[in-house]
């Protein structure tokens, strides 16, 4: 079955089920039903640090040059600005920070530069269409070092980009490896926050299955960023670039779960970890709750709440799994108390973020368009 019949089925099932009388009243839009501060303008401000985005004007692009074929995209690069207005709304997400995708498919270093002038363009005609609803990421291309020095010099210099965006590895090769440390100082000396997210694994074609009948997504993502991770603690990558923010996806894939694996036998890594520094290292970086996130207790516990950011994994997550697992798995979580909460929504990233003070909203827009 495709990821797109997988995430339609879970959402079937789910109704099938029949959900909680929150989980319900939260697809459809309600308010709170947990307390918390501020009420249904916290619950409706939340920020979306987890949002994949494919330009429209990207795609007829691509397509001319040869890029890629239409037809054959699958749906999450099918990004819509209707369907994703009504889906923030639903699920009161005030902003959505964009991760630009398909950045690694150019042929040369000039191709890759068109293509990001391409999206760059789109997402300034986007944020300007839709004052405070989105910011942006500003995507490496670490096969063009050039370009992306550019890249990053224009995002944040004329556009305002919030951040910088970055797969777990390249040809097998995890962050945390000398050969980033180009483009680590440069993130570094802006003090800015690097969001990474698994995608190629090593040995394998793009989107073959490492486990015939179970896609890549399920647990092979998990396993590659948490492998991006260890490589960030054992390279001490938070340490020598101490102006930089890593933010984790899918709540750090299973880096929480192994934290006390991490600490009793860190000395077999090379070169050895002690047990104080992996504890660190752990609370250093920051982790999103899309996928949708499990009971949080062993992430409190290992990272503290105010790492947790809101994300939702759109549209590669379906608007029912957000509405029926994402959004409730974070409502109704007993880890956390209403402040912390508050933090996870919205505050916790204001923080991270201060440039997103700039793209505020507190509310869906009256004027909003339905998909």
């Amino acid at each position: 079955m495709s990821r797109r019949g997988l995430l339609i089925a879970g959402g079937a099932i789910a109704s099938a089920a029949g959900t909680t009388q929150k989980s319900r009243a939260l697809a459809g839009g309600g308010g709170s039903s947990s307390g918390i501060e501020g009420g249904d303008d916290a619950w409706r401000a939340k920020i979306d640090m987890h949002h994949h985005f494919t330009a429209p004007q990207w795609v007829d692009w691509a397509e001319r040059e040869g890029v890629v074929r239409r037809g054959e995209l699958l749906w999450w690069a099918r990004w819509d600005v209707n369907a994703t207005l009504a889906l923030m709304d639903r699920a009161g997400i005030a902003t959505a920070v964009l991760n630009p995708t398909m950045q690694d498919r150019y042929r040369s270093a000039a191709q890759a530069r068109e293509g990001l002038s391409v999206v760059f363009e789109a997402l300034t005609d986007l944020m300007h269409e839709h004052p405070g609803r989105f910011a942006f990421l500003c995507p490496a291309l670490l096969d063009h070092p050039d370009v992306t020095t550019w890249a990053l010099r224009r995002a944040f210099d004329e556009l305002g980009a919030v951040g910088v965006s970055v797969k777990a590895s390249y040809n097998g090769v995890y962050l945390g490896d000398p050969s980033y440390d180009r483009f680590l100082a440069e993130v570094d000396e802006r003090s800015g926050v690097l969001v990474t997210h698994p995608l190629d694994l090593p040995g394998k074609p793009p989107g073959v299955p490492t486990v015939s009948g179970i896609p890549n997504f399920m647990c092979d993502f998990l396993l590659d960023t948490t492998r991006a991770a260890v490589n960030m603690i054992r390279t001490r990558t938070l340490e020598r670039y101490p102006r930089l923010s890593v933010v984790l996806p899918h709540a750090g894939g299973f880096l929480p779960q192994i934290a006390t694996r991490l600490e009793a036998f860190g000395d077999f890594c090379t070169p050895p970890l002690d047990a104080a520094r992996v504890r660190e290292a752990l609370r250093g970086f920051y982790y999103d709750t899309a996928g949708p996130l499990a009971p949080a207790c062993t992430l409190v516990e290992t990272a503290g709440a105010d790492r947790i950011l809101f994300g939702t994994d759109w549209p590669a997550a379906s608007a029912g799994i957000i509405t029926d697992y994402t959004v409730p798995a974070v409502e109704a979580d007993h880890a956390f108390t209403e402040h912390q909460r508050r933090g996870i929504y919205r505050d916790n990233a204001r923080r991270l973020m201060p440039a997103l003070q700039r793209a505020d909203h507190t509310g869906p827009r009256s004027d909003r368009q339905s998909a």
